[in-house]
């Protein structure tokens, strides 16, 4: 994830409207590092894409808009999620555009919200929420931890990864049966089961294996 400096311009806050515990519907298609860099369903050669995308994202951005944004970019399978502030929504715009117009970006998802940058505390918890997301992650047999991207904003969880309809289910469920998540996004490209047979066999990757989910 690559992390953009706070804004040093003073502007109004908007007024936060209070979030749920809830789930957005899941985004289908057709079709880390050390140890989970070999459990990733992602190739090497994908995962070094990945990061690359980040770097250019950071690298990208004019001074004047650096001064008016607080924006993380994090990307998975060439999809790319916006998190952080902006001073207004032409700012929000731009920092899309920029996601959009990198190398080999497959599809942007624009969570940036308009007002201060979060403070250092929101920004703490915020990483304990990720932490606690993962470890239950690790710890549920319907589902590997090493194979979902988890980014916390606000309380906001965001779940990124290639994943079968159940399996995305249960990662869905764990991250918003966490203690403190407001709210919990799914952005998973899903797969299909033998598709993710494939994956998991891979020369590059390690297999994994987890319980079926239970169907609903």
């Amino acid at each position: 994830m690559t992390h953009r400096n706070s804004l040093r311009t003073l502007f109004v806050a908007l007024s936060a409207c209070s979030l749920l515990q809830a789930c957005v519907p899941l985004v289908a298609v057709g079709v880390g590092t050390g140890v989970s860099s070999t459990l990733d369903r992602r190739t090497y050669g994908e995962q070094i894409m990945d990061t690359e995308i980040e770097h250019k994202f950071n690298r990208s951005f004019p001074a004047g808009l650096e001064a008016k944004t607080s924006t993380s970019a994090t990307a998975y399978n060439r999809w790319v999620l916006l998190t952080g502030q902006a001073i207004d929504e032409p700012s929000r715009t731009e920092i899309e555009n920029i996601a959009r117009g990198l190398p080999n970006v497959r599809e942007v998802f624009n969570e940036v919200t308009i007002g201060y940058p979060m403070s250092f505390s929101v920004h703490n918890n915020d990483t304990f929420l990720t932490t606690q997301v993962k470890a239950r992650l690790f710890n549920s047999p319907y589902v590997s931890g090493h194979q979902i991207k988890v980014v916390t904003e606000a309380g906001v969880v965001y779940l990124m990864g290639m994943l079968t309809e159940g399996e995305a289910r249960a990662a869905s469920d764990v991250a918003r049966e966490t203690s403190g998540v407001k709210k919990v996004v799914s952005l998973f490209e899903i797969i299909t089961p033998e598709r993710a047979k494939q994956l998991n066999t891979l020369p590059e990757q390690s297999q994994t294996k987890t319980q079926t989910p239970p169907s609903e």
